[in-house]
């Protein structure tokens, strides 16, 4: 056995001071108060002082330092190796939209790194596709070349490999023939549901084991309580790329914010969405139904003035977040220990609450049953922080993937 002795522990329920975390890889076999007495061949180490915290779940993660989920070679490894630094013990790598040779090739990587988990690296989950489905007004940083229709119902939703064309010459059908031939590697599609064809997409989807989220929309509340009626129970980053909420037109935020089933994915780095604008989601929502995410790209962990890419263009890191060359927002330079730290500092919140957002509600989401949860049974995916809220050391299945030196 390990028996992380001394540290504050933030359990589902409660903050446990000076407890002991005992652990049998790859799972917690106990937590308990105080210590407790060391039997022949267990392993004490000393973590007075520190926080233990569930590792932390980002489900919305494009890179980190300089890799992005699109980029040639084995960019998905890159990436859960590089997260770990951060308290970050599993994450659905996330793509833009994307032709269907680029998705098929994430997808790829999803399922060998799913079947053969690399050591000293965040656990890899099935993929987020913020997919082509998505509105051209809205679209952010994502490329409008690459945006498409639902197919109408009926008309080529079904698996196999689309056919051999230019890179550009593809359809909607084609998008989701290689999300079909990959099911089990893709757990989250963002859509836009007021698209001709957007509500009957959520219910295809939905039948077939996706979790549907709306996002980077211009749906009216009427038309995302539709989406939400057939079966969509996401947002992607609320209150980015959606019209703003406004009394009178409610909108996408509007909706999210009304419907208990929904759970509403939020930047917390505290530029993408002011604090305050966090706390009132969090009021209205209840934090059971919030999940902090980074929205992180390549420039995540770089310092400012980096240059990186998002779905092979160039993105530019500065101290607040990343921007395509033209002044777009392309995304965060946020890591998920910064966003822990944000949520605490800054929105006010506690720590409990900060590692239910960054860590159980993700798991939740997801339906992960043995993460997300320092509990006897749980798997020991955790993030060992310093007084300061800095990672320390990130343990996966038991194991030290990630220390900090010094």
């Amino acid at each position: 056995m390990i028996l992380l002795s001394g540290a504050t522990l933030v359990l589902p329920d409660r903050r446990l001071p000076a407890g002991t975390l005992v652990i049998d890889p790859p799972r917690i076999a106990d937590i308990l108060e105080g210590e407790r007495p060391a039997s022949p061949g267990d392993r004490r180490i000393d973590a007075s002082g520190d926080v233990i915290v569930p590792g932390f779940i980002d489900v919305h993660v494009h890179g980190v330092e300089g890799a992005d989920t699109l980029d040639p070679g084995p960019a998905v490894d890159a990436i859960a190796r590089r997260l770990v630094r951060y308290g970050t013990t599993a994450f659905c790598p996330t793509t833009v939209a994307c032709p269907p040779e680029a998705l098929r090739r994430v997808l790829d990587a999803v399922a060998a790194l799913r079947a053969a988990p690399p050591r000293g690296a965040a656990r890899v989950l099935p993929a987020h596709l913020e997919s082509n489905f998505i509105s051209p007004e809205y679209r952010g940083a994502q490329p409008l070349e690459c945006l498409r229709m639902p197919p109408r119902p009926g008309r080529g939703n079904g698996g196999g490999r689309p056919a051999a064309r230019s890179a550009r010459d593809y359809s909607g059908a084609d998008i989701l023939a290689v999300v079909a031939a990959a099911r089990a590697s893709v757990a989250i599609v963002t859509l836009a549901p007021e698209l001709p064809g957007g509500v009957d997409l959520v219910r295809t989807l939905t039948a077939s084991g996706h979790r549907v989220s709306l996002g980077h929309s211009a749906a009216t509340f009427e038309e995302a309580v539709a989406a939400i009626d057939a079966g969509a129970r996401h947002a992607t980053h609320l209150f980015n790329r959606m019209p703003p909420l406004h009394h009178r037109s409610p909108g996408l935020a509007g909706a999210v914010l009304t419907r208990e089933e929904v759970d509403a994915e939020i930047v917390c780095d505290a530029y993408h969405v002011h604090p305050a604008m966090v706390h009132a989601a969090l009021r209205a929502k209840t934090e059971a139904r919030v999940l902090a995410i980074t929205d992180g790209t390549a420039a995540s962990g770089l310092a400012p003035g980096s240059r990186a890419s998002l779905g092979g263009r160039p993105i530019t890191a500065r101290a607040e977040a990343a921007f395509l060359d033209d002044g777009t927002l392309a995304g965060s330079v946020l890591t998920m220990d910064r966003a822990f730290r944000v949520l605490v500092e800054r929105v006010g919140v506690s720590v409990e609450t900060a590692a239910r957002l960054c860590a159980t509600n993700p798991a939740r989401a997801l339906g992960l049953a043995d993460q997300g949860r320092l509990e006897p049974g749980a798997l020991a995916d955790f993030a060992r922080l310093d007084g300061a809220l800095h990672v320390r050391e990130t343990w996966v299945g038991g194991e030290v993937v990630w220390a900090r030196e010094g």
